[in-house]
């Protein structure tokens, strides 16, 4: 029997002074009932909460850990930084170590910009590709989450969709009149919207949809978007805030043959300290200031500490390239999960893309937001829970991607089935 007692006391507390009792509103737990877990430490593949129980971490800050939890590389960096001054204000030879490291992982990205978080990569990408083509509108995918920036939280899924929400509140008309939606996986959606406006600056997508789940885009939508962007001179910002660094060292665009013109990034970016990027070719890059009149800024941006997080996260991706293992662990989950589900009869569909993996409570292939949102999100309730019970934690939702870390093995991959046959 799982004891939450600390947790709770905790939440009880928390709700006097943080909004809902969270600093993030996927955290609270509000799709799958109950109260949220506080966490006390985690190190390697797990976490542990402060009631003591440990768990086997598949949200790993959902992405950011992806070499696990305290790393020593890490660790040791980090440590080596902070003895030195935690901010500066100015610039740091670190910087341009992670700039290197993230210009060289990227085709066409001659330059880069740091950030503080993946919403304000994107957002200032919005601002770069209308600077940029001198252009207004922009088109994003329904059921893509690109951060908590107004002109995009439109359709968003992730936790807009777990909270039921079709947008937010404070989010104007003016903010989004400039905001086009269309169908991921449906390119014809995208052509119309290309007939019907002429001053279409870019198309903002995520290249894995992991805010529906773990939803990937046909190579018809691929090839489709690269043709639209090279005839019609419209830009292809790809955000690779979750997919950065997750299926090979660089993004997921090279694999699956997307060609980016800004691509934005985060999450594994930073090693899991605020970290946010956008980058792209040299003619692209250099509207913004000082060099141009794209204005941005940022008094914490290249922070040494988040740098050197980065940095050493990366260093260790590029040596271990851990990436065949990752597809290998996701394929015997994959497997696993959908024999144990046919044997109990329980519709289950299981997406996954590098080290990233989703199941779906429903019979049907899952392709976009409209498949996403007709899961069973009341059974996936009641199987978080049996599976939070059996020692495993993952995302609070039915439309958040769960994430894979090099720490893992064959003995959590046996616990991970074992705990999910009995849940189911």
């Amino acid at each position: 029997m799982l004891t939450t007692k600390n947790s709770n006391q905790l939440y009880n507390r928390s709700l006097n002074h943080l909004v809902g009792g969270v600093n993030s509103p996927v955290r609270a737990f509000k799709s799958v009932g109950g109260n949220p877990l506080f966490i006390s430490h985690a190190k390697g593949a797990n976490i542990y909460d402060v009631d003591g129980n440990e768990y086997i971490d598949y949200v790993l800050s959902y992405g950011p850990m992806i070499i696990g939890h305290v790393h020593p590389h890490v660790q040791e960096k980090v440590v080596k930084t902070l003895e030195k001054g935690y901010s500066f204000g100015a610039t740091a030879e670190l910087e341009i170590e992670l700039a290197e490291k993230v210009c060289g992982a990227f085709d066409g990205m001659d330059k880069v910009r740091f950030v503080n978080s993946g919403t304000e990569a994107v957002m200032s990408a919005i601002r770069l590709a209308r600077a940029y083509t001198k252009k207004n509108k922009i088109v994003k995918f329904a059921g893509c989450y690109h951060g908590h920036h107004d002109a995009l939280l439109v359709a968003a899924g992730s936790g807009l969709a777990t909270l039921s929400m079709p947008g937010s509140g404070g989010v104007t008309e003016g903010s989004v009149q400039n905001t086009l939606i269309a169908n991921y996986n449906d390119i014809s959606s995208v052509e119309q919207l290309i007939a019907d406006h002429d001053d279409i600056a870019a198309i903002f997508l995520e290249p894995i949809a992991g805010n529906m789940g773990v939803v990937i885009p046909t190579d018809e939508f691929i090839q489709g978007l690269n043709r639209i962007g090279k005839e019609h001179g419209v830009l292809i910002v790809v955000d690779e805030v979750m997919t950065g660094f997750r299926s090979m060292f660089g993004g997921a665009q090279k694999l699956l043959g997307l060609k980016a013109d800004i691509t934005c990034l985060g999450k594994v970016v930073g090693g899991g300290f605020p970290v946010g990027a956008y980058g792209a070719r040299e003619e692209i890059m250099n509207c913004v200031a000082p060099l141009g009149d794209m204005y941005q800024a940022g008094t914490l941006s290249g922070n040494p500490v988040a740098m050197a997080g980065g940095l050493a996260t990366l260093e260790v991706l590029e040596k271990e390239s851990p990436y065949d293992f990752f597809n290998t662990y996701a394929q015997n989950m994959q497997e696993g999960m959908l024999s144990l589900a046919n044997e109990k009869g329980i519709p289950l569909q299981v997406n996954r893309f590098g080290s990233m993996i989703n199941p779906f409570f429903t019979g049907q292939e899952v392709k976009n937001y409209e498949d996403a949102k007709g899961c069973d999100t009341n059974k996936f309730a009641d199987f978080f829970w049996k599976f939070l019970e059996g020692g495993l934690y993952i995302p609070p939702s039915q439309f958040e991607a769960w994430f894979l870390n090099t720490q893992l093995n064959d003995t959590h991959l046996n616990r991970t089935l074992e705990a999910f046959g009995k849940a189911i």
